[in-house]
């Protein structure tokens, strides 16, 4: 079998027609998109057509690349792009059979279409100096490529525009045979200047990265070439719209069918070791400094993996749809990990996700984690006193960000360890497992297994739940957006007047 990688930022538009094309091919083989925290449809569009999705762990094609190497179940890997239409049927044939059929070990596309600028002026001409052998290739930069998992295993993906130049040159270090794979006319959106700028500069310093053995006077005459443009500073601005309602749930409380790190340690062994720690330790800060510890070693694809074994919420998916429909911005909370929090939010196209950032360094954990700001809590009357885990907190930092009043926030979980957070939303919602002391804050109760409930919250009059709202100023409501909650109550009663499909079996709203 093949495994086909799809590293994809923002492309919901060309996805789906991509993975088509791959799949008319008569090999056998396994599809992965990984995903670099796309703000679009991509993660939507790549799971109708019932592919497998990851999340990578930081933005970068690179990482994307790699991580999605990790995850790949065959020997065989390939890479295209999620942005081109004009792919052939055959192009699994074409940059694989090479391979399969023993005569290579890394194929490199080319297509018909003068090579772009940045080739032409920058990576042909230092790689005729540097590294000759490689010089004849068309068109070096070509993301299009397959290789031997095994050879990839062993080379660095740089996380920039000189990811493959560098797989490139690192295959030809290593003595791979190297062939290149015509894939026919390619057609894809032309670069801006200022793109180019930056490709140019980054191609050019991977290049001479890999020369470490050409000789320093000769380094110092590349580096008077003046072929590099001044770089403008690159960014993808990760935004939402500025909505003014919000609900917010707890990932392990009210989106998977259980706790991820007790999942993720009854997977990897250690499942008698993190019951311990919670047991003896009170410290929440201290109790995930020691569960990070046990995680040491694991990859981001395994740890993506046991995700994907832990049973969501039957109907989350399509309640999030539909909250989205409605104006709402979605979004995760927990006290497990960003990587994996990332991954659901990604999967059920929610807006954001907040969690403790688990260290990965070359997409392995390293055994330490560290608690965002927006997780601690200080006194302000004892500054010298250092700040606490205080997950609480992170309502006041999301409303903040997102310029949502907390009164406008719904918040859905247990209530296990997050009774102030059921308190402080402007509704607060115990959803399954739910404790007396939960019962007596929680303005809404939904037993589960089903989510569908919160659809009819989100459409209700405050009034019908009687929540504590206090008193406001108009000055107070005009900040707070007063609006949105008449919003709320007007459209209660298009709700029920709508509501007739899909009731059987599905709880009632207690």
């Amino acid at each position: 079998m093949i495994s086909i990688i799809i590293p994809v930022l923002n492309e919901g538009a060309t996805l789906r027609q991509v993975i088509k094309t791959i799949k008319k091919t008569t090999r056998k083989i396994e599809i992965i998109v990984v995903d670099d925290n796309s703000n679009d449809n991509s993660v939507e569009e790549a799971l109708k057509e019932k592919v497998r999705v990851i999340t990578s762990s930081q933005r970068g094609k690179g990482i994307s690349m790699r991580e999605g190497m990790m995850a790949a179940k065959n020997e065989i890997v390939m890479y295209v792009d999620g942005d081109i239409l004009t792919y052939p049927d055959n192009i699994v044939e074409l940059l694989t059979d090479p391979i399969v059929e023993g005569k290579a070990d890394f194929v490199k596309s080319y297509f018909e279409r003068q090579a772009g600028r940045v080739t032409q002026l920058v990576a042909k001409p230092l790689l005729s100096i540097l590294f000759p052998d490689l010089a004849g290739f068309n068109q070096p930069l070509s993301g299009m490529i397959a290789a031997r998992k095994s050879l990839l295993s062993q080379v660095r993906f740089e996380n920039d525009y000189g990811v493959d130049i560098g797989l490139l040159i690192d295959m030809h270090l290593m003595g791979a045979r190297i062939t290149e794979a015509n894939i026919g006319r390619v057609e894809n959106a032309m670069q801006t200047w200022e793109q180019l700028s930056k490709m140019s500069r980054e191609v050019s310093r991977t290049i001479l990265r890999k020369a470490e053995n050409i000789p320093q006077e000769n380094l110092e005459t590349l580096g008077k070439i003046n072929i590099i443009r001044e770089q403008m500073e690159y960014s993808i601005l990760e935004s939402i719209d500025k909505l003014h309602k919000m609900v917010i749930f707890n990932l392990d409380e009210a989106i998977f069918g259980e706790d991820y790190l007790m999942a993720a340690a009854r997977e990897f062994g250690f499942g008698h070791a993190l019951q311990q720690i919670r047991e003896h330790f009170t410290d929440p800060a201290v109790i995930l400094e020691h569960t990070a510890t046990l995680f040491q070693g694991r990859n981001l694809a395994e740890l993506l993996e046991v995700a994907e074994t832990i049973p969501l919420v039957p109907d989350i998916k399509s309640v999030v749809r539909e909250l989205k429909k409605r104006g709402y911005t979605c979004g995760v909370i927990t006290d497990g990990f960003e990587c994996v929090a990332r991954h659901i939010k990604n999967k059920l196209g929610m807006d954001f996700a907040f969690a403790n950032k688990l260290h990965l360094y070359n997409s392995v954990a390293t055994g330490e984690v560290t608690i965002p700001e927006y997780f601690l809590c200080a006194d302000k009357n004892i500054p010298s006193q250092p700040a606490v885990y205080c997950k609480s907190n992170i309502l006041t930092y999301i409303a903040d960000k997102y310029h949502v009043t907390s009164q406008n926030i719904i918040y859905v979980g247990s209530g296990s360890d997050g009774i102030q957070l059921l308190e402080e939303a402007g509704i607060g919602v115990a959803f399954d497992a739910v404790s007396p002391d939960t019962e007596k804050v929680a303005d809404k109760i939904i037993p589960g297994p089903w989510m569908e409930p919160l659809l009819q919250i989100a459409q209700a009059s405050p009034d019908r739940f009687k929540l504590r709202l206090p008193a406001i100023s108009k000055k107070q409501a005009r900040r707070i957006g007063v609006g949105s909650l008449i919003g709320l109550a007007s459209a209660g009663l298009l709700y029920f007047a709508a509501r007739q499909i899909n009731k059987s079996k599905k709880p009632a709203v207690s």
